[in-house]
C-alpha cells in the first residue's frame, strides 16, 4: 500500500480554501507558479504545486508535464500526483503523461504556457528562438500542439546534415560489408548509394542526383527514410534541409534553411513559421533500401558515400542506434494504435497515392514476393525482399506479374519476363512501366501519420 499520498495534502488545501488562488485568478498569478514549477526552488515548487493543484483547472496540466521531464530530481512524486489530481489519470512517469497528453487535444493550455517552454527551450538552445519564437508558436499559427513538440536530446543542426557529400567509387568503399544496408536512389541514369551505418549519424542530405535536387529525410526513430525532390514550383531556388532538435511524436522536426520553418519530416509539409500553410508540399520520389552487395551487383558503376563526411563519428557497422533497433520499445512519447496485425516496430513499405493510402507488412516479401495490389485509384506491383528490407513499387496498368527464382526478374500473364530496375520495369520489346514512390517506415510511425487514410495489407 502506498504512504499518504501528496494528492492527500492537495485535498486538504482545497477543503481549507486557501486564498492565494481560486477560481478566476488572474493570468500572471498562474504564470509566476508555472514558472516555479521548473525553476522555482523547494519551498517555491511546494507551493506552485498546491495552489495550482488547488486551482482546479486542467489548463496548467502541460505545464506539470514539463516539469515531469524537466526537473526529475525534486518533487516527481508530487508531480505525478498533481497530474493524477487534475486528470484523474495515474502515471509512472512523463513518458506516461505525455502520452496522456497526446490522447487529449481537447485540453487548451494557459496562455502562459507558451512563454515558459519556449523558456525551456531557449535554456537548451537559444537558435530554438528561430522556430517558435514570437508569433511562430501561437495556436492560431501551427499546425501541431506545441505541448507536443518535445527535445529530442540534441541541439539545432546537433544532428548534421549532409550538404553535397563526397563520394567515391564503389571499388573504393572498402568500408563496406556485403550486407550493410544502404540508400539506393537512381536518377536519370545517376546511381548512388547512402549507407545507413552512416547516414543513421545524419540522418539528412542535401545533394543533386541525375541533376535533380533532393533531400533524403531518414527519422531513425521512425524507421522511415524518405527521398523528397526540393525543387518547387514558385520558389527560385532548391529547399535546402537541416535537423531542429526537435521531435514531434516520436518523429523528427527537420527545418529549411530559407525559412527556419518546421517540416514534419513524414509529411513533407511545413508545420510552423512562414511556410506553414503555403501550400508547398515537397515531391516523395523512390527510394530504395537493399544490401550493398545487391546494390553494387545491380550498379557497378554505382558511387558511395565516402567515410570522409568532414565529421567524427563510429561509422561502422551495427553501432548507430543499435540498442533502439534491437528493441521493441519507443525512446519518445507516441501513441501506437492497432498492434493486432503489425507490431509498433515491425516494419512495413508504404505509399500514399491520390485518393488513398497503403501499407504491406515487410514480413509479406518473406524470401522474395510479388503482390499485385490496388493503393488510391493505381494499380501497382510490389517487388520485395524481406531479408534485405527492399521493396519496390511500379505501377502495372491492367497487367498482372508473378514471381520467377531471379528476384530482379518477374514475369507477366503471358510469361513475358520483365527487368527490375530502379526508375522502370523493363519488359518484352522494349515495354516499360515506370517507378512508384514509396517507402520503409514502422509500423507506428506510418500509423500515426498516415493511418486514418491508410489501408493495411493483408494476405488472402
Amino acid at each position: 500500500m502506498r504512504p499518504v499520498s501528496f494528492i492527500a495534502i492537495v485535498v486538504a488545501a482545497v477543503l481549507s480554501a486557501t486564498s492565494l488562488i481560486a477560481r478566476g485568478d488572474d493570468n500572471a498569478r498562474v504564470a509566476a507558479l508555472s514558472y516555479d514549477l521548473l525553476f522555482g526552488r523547494n519551498i517555491a515548487f511546494d507551493t506552485a504545486v498546491e495552489e495550482l493543484v488547488a486551482r482546479s483547472n486542467k489548463d496548467v496540466v502541460p505545464a506539470i508535464v514539463l516539469a515531469m521531464r524537466y526537473r526529475p530530481d525534486y518533487g516527481h512524486r508530487r508531480l505525478r500526483d498533481a497530474f493524477q489530481a487534475l486528470t484523474g489519470t495515474p502515471v509512472r512517469d512523463w513518458y506516461d503523461a505525455a502520452l496522456w497528453q497526446q490522447a487529449h487535444s481537447d485540453i487548451t493550455p494557459h496562455p502562459s504556457f507558451r512563454d515558459l517552454k519556449l523558456r525551456v527551450f531557449t535554456e537548451i538552445d537559444p537558435r530554438f528562438e528561430r522556430f517558435l519564437g514570437g508569433d511562430r508558436s501561437a495556436p492560431e499559427n501551427m499546425d501541431i500542439r506545441l505541448e507536443e513538440i518535445v527535445w529530442g536530446g540534441v541541439r539545432v543542426d546537433g544532428i548534421p546534415a549532409l550538404d553535397n557529400p563526397a563520394l567515391i567509387a564503389a571499388g573504393d568503399a572498402d568500408y563496406l560489408k556485403k550486407d550493410d544496408l544502404v540508400f539506393g536512389i537512381e536518377i536519370n541514369g545517376d546511381a548512388r548509394a547512402y549507407p545507413l551505418r552512416i547516414m543513421g549519424w545524419h540522418e539528412m542530405f542535401n545533394d543533386v542526383i541525375g541533376g535533380v535536387p533532393v533531400s533524403l529525410a531518414y527519422c531513425t526513430l521512425c524507421g522511415a527514410g524518405i527521398l523528397y525532390e526540393t525543387t518547387v514550383d514558385g520558389y527560385e531556388t532548391p529547399f535546402t534541409f537541416g535537423s531542429s532538435g526537435f521531435l514531434y511524436r516520436s518523429n523528427k522536426l527537420m527545418y529549411d534553411r530559407q525559412t527556419d520553418s518546421l517540416w514534419n519530416q513524414y509529411t513533407g509539409e511545413a508545420v510552423t513559421g512562414p511556410l506553414r500553410g503555403s501550400g508547398v508540399k515537397l515531391k516523395i520520389l523512390p527510394v530504395s533500401i537493399t544490401s550493398w552487395e545487391n546494390w553494387r551487383a545491380k550498379h557497378p558503376d554505382t558511387t558511395v558515400l565516402s567515410l570522409a563526411t568532414g565529421h567524427r563519428r563510429d561509422y561502422g557497422s551495427g553501432v548507430v542506434y543499435a540498442d533502439y533497433f534491437a528493441s521493441d520499445e519507443l525512446l519518445f512519447p507516441s501513441i501506437v494504435g492497432d498492434e493486432s496485425v503489425v507490431k509498433r516496430k515491425d516494419y512495413v513499405f508504404g505509399m500514399r497515392e491520390f485518393g488513398g493510402a497503403k501499407a504491406w507488412p515487410l514480413a509479406a516479401f518473406e524470401a522474395g514476393a510479388v503482390i499485385n495490389d490496388r493503393v488510391g485509384n493505381k494499380d501497382v506491383v510490389l517487388v520485395g525482399n524481406e531479408a534485405t528490407r527492399t521493396v519496390r513499387a511500379y505501377y502495372r496498368s491492367d497487367q498482372n506479374f508473378r514471381a520467377t527464382a531471379d528476384l530482379d526478374v518477374i514475369a507477366d500473364a503471358d510469361g513475358g519476363l520483365w527487368t527490375v530496375e530502379e526508375e522502370r520495369l523493363l519488359g518484352p520489346d522494349g515495354a516499360t512501366l515506370p517507378r512508384a514512390p514509396g517507402h520503409i517506415a514502422y509500423w507506428f510511425g506510418w500509423n500515426s501519420f498516415v493511418g486514418a487514410r491508410s489501408a493495411l495489407y493483408e494476405p488472402s
